[in-house]
């Protein structure tokens, strides 16, 4: 049998290929690395402090001049733009919270969280969220074409003109009610889920300011007065958005 053998010739070119690749991957490797690092979102080192002036925030293309100390989540306190903030409110005054209050700095607030801490006395609270609208209807299109095929046939009479009008078991609003203006329903319209034995109702108004919807959540209770909760709210979208 006769061994075969490689020429030093052979050997040096198939070395030269070896490292030639390795140099692409690698240069290749650094290039991505450099274009992650370059367009990878990042924030303030340090959020702003609660008691600075109101920042600029950008959602969905809209400008809101927003308290810091109103806004719920620590990530969110910075300049720029965001997807969404969460802010709170005091009641009736529209005031940031104290700023010794924990809950506004809560980064969870479900619905029962907020209904029971807005019901309290001591601790009335508005709840607000801007966000894009992103693939939902607007709130006044929802309205018109989505509540009307699970709520009942039938509303009943509300405090001061309004209709509340209770979605069908079985649907997705299921033990929800539709509470509007009866006479003129896109004035003033909110859901509202139905008190519990331990938690109070709570209600959601949604409306549209350009391509950022601002959801508003108040307990159900509010609404012996509903007039003033949507000068209130008209009053809170001024401060927040004088632009």
């Amino acid at each position: 049998m006769t061994a075969q053998t490689v020429s030093p010739h052979k050997r040096r070119t198939h070395g030269i290929f070896t490292l030639s690749f390795a140099v692409i991957v690698v240069a290749v490797a650094a290039a991505a690395a450099f274009v992650s690092y370059v367009l990878w979102p990042t924030w303030p080192s340090r959020s702003t402090a609660l008691d600075a002036p109101a920042i600029p925030i950008t959602v969905a293309g809209e400008l809101f001049d927003v308290p810091p100390a109103a806004i719920r989540e620590v990530v969110q306190r910075h300049p720029g733009q965001q997807e969404r903030i969460d802010l709170a409110f005091e009641w009736p005054s529209l005031e940031p919270p104290n700023t010794g209050d924990k809950l506004a700095d809560k980064a969870v607030l479900d619905a029962a969280n907020a209904a029971a801490a807005a019901a309290a006395p001591e601790n009335k609270r508005l709840f607000v969220s801007v966000a894009g609208l992103g693939s939902e209807l607007p709130p006044l299109d929802r309205l018109r074409t989505i509540y009307p095929r699970y709520a009942e046939t039938k509303a009943s009479a509300g405090p001061d003109g309004l209709a509340i009008l209770p979605f069908r078991a079985g649907t997705p609003y299921d033990g929800q009610d539709l509470v509007y203006f009866g006479t003129y329903p896109e004035q003033f319209f909110a859901l509202c889920t139905r008190a519990g034995r331990i938690v109070p109702g709570t209600c959601i108004h949604q409306r549209m300011l350009g391509a950022a919807e601002m959801t508003f959540r108040f307990p159900r209770d509010w609404f012996g007065d509903w007039r003033t909760i949507a000068g209130g709210f008209d009053r809170l979208l001024t401060q927040l958005h004088p632009h």
